[in-house]
Parts: C-alpha cells; sequence; structure tokens
C-alpha cells in the first residue's frame, strides 16, 4: 500500500506544479515550437504565395506597411495549424484558435496570409489582415506571436489589441466609418 501513496502523492505533487508553472510552460516550451513552425509557414507561403494585385498595394502602402512588395497571398483549403503537435493543438483548443465549430478564414506569418478558399477577401478584409502584417513588420513575428497568445488568454480574440487594431482598419476600409 505504501508505494501506491508514494505514487499517488508523487503525482498529486507533479500536477500542483505543473498547474503553478503553466504560464512557464506555455512560455518556454510551447511558444517557441509554434514560433518556429509560423517561421517555415511564411517561408512557404512566400514561395508559393500570390503577390498583391495593384489596388492591393495601394492599400498596403496606405495602411503603413514599409514593404508592400513582399506580401503574399496564399489560397488554402484549409488554414494552416500544427494539428500534429498534441501541446499545441491542446493550446489553440484552449485559446480558441481551432476547435469544434471554429473556422479560421485567414490567418498572417509575416509577409504570407493564408486565406481559406471560398471566403471572400474584400477590402476591408484585406485591409485586416495587412494591419497584421504591419503589426509584425513594426516589430518580428515571434513578438507578435507572443503578444496574441497571451492577449487571446487576458483578453479574448474580439478584445485583444492586436485584433481591435485590424478591427478598426475593416471599418475604415468598409465604408462605413464612423
Amino acid at each position: 500500500m505504501k508505494p501506491l501513496k508514494i505514487l499517488l502523492l508523487t503525482t498529486f505533487v507533479i500536477t500542483v506544479v505543473l498547474a503553478l508553472s503553466y504560464e512557464k510552460v506555455i512560455s518556454n516550451v510551447l511558444l517557441p515550437q509554434y514560433i518556429s513552425w509560423a517561421h517555415k509557414i511564411d517561408s512557404n507561403g512566400l514561395k508559393v504565395g500570390v503577390p498583391l494585385e495593384e489596388q492591393q498595394l495601394l492599400l498596403a502602402t496606405k495602411i503603413g506597411i514599409q514593404n508592400p512588395h513582399k506580401v503574399k497571398i496564399v489560397y488554402v483549403d484549409e488554414v494552416p495549424f500544427p494539428y500534429e503537435n498534441f501541446a499545441l493543438n491542446i493550446l489553440g483548443k484552449a485559446l480558441g484558435f481551432v476547435g469544434e465549430g471554429i473556422v479560421n478564414n485567414a490567418q498572417v506569418f509575416g509577409y504570407s496570409i493564408y486565406v481559406r478558399k471560398g471566403y471572400e477577401l474584400d477590402t476591408p478584409k484585406l485591409a485586416h489582415e495587412l494591419v497584421h502584417v504591419l503589426q509584425i513588420e513594426r516589430s518580428n513575428l515571434a513578438a507578435v506571436i507572443t503578444q496574441h497568445f497571451s492577449d487571446m488568454a487576458k483578453y479574448g480574440y474580439e478584445n485583444a489589441p492586436l485584433e481591435v487594431e485590424a478591427f478598426k482598419a475593416n471599418q475604415k476600409y468598409s465604408g462605413n466609418s464612423k
């Protein structure tokens, strides 16, 4: 009976330590994995994506992107996510990035904008995504991912500061500016 008690106590202690250090696990283990994966996705997107058309380039310039000619749009059946990584998959579900009933229509990875086929990337929606490109350009992909994950956990999608800034572009370029 004593080995069972030791095993249960050890399991309990490990669970408590992990629960108390989940933020460290996320920031020191999971985020670096996601960032590395995102850099690969961006690199691929830059190779296979289509450049912005003239009107889109003008929009990117208006938004403030310094290198609009680098931006590529990649049309995909499903916006990529590292589902094969069990821990990132769980984290993505916890933060609302992926899961049942969640459809990711577009996502920016550096200068690559991945767009789900069938999603109408009209001017307001493209402006939203281009603001994310601008955010990365102002900083870097790793810093933006880190902030976005933290903000999603703290504020949720609609109120995350990076999303709030991008939603302002939706409004501005929809013709319904307030």
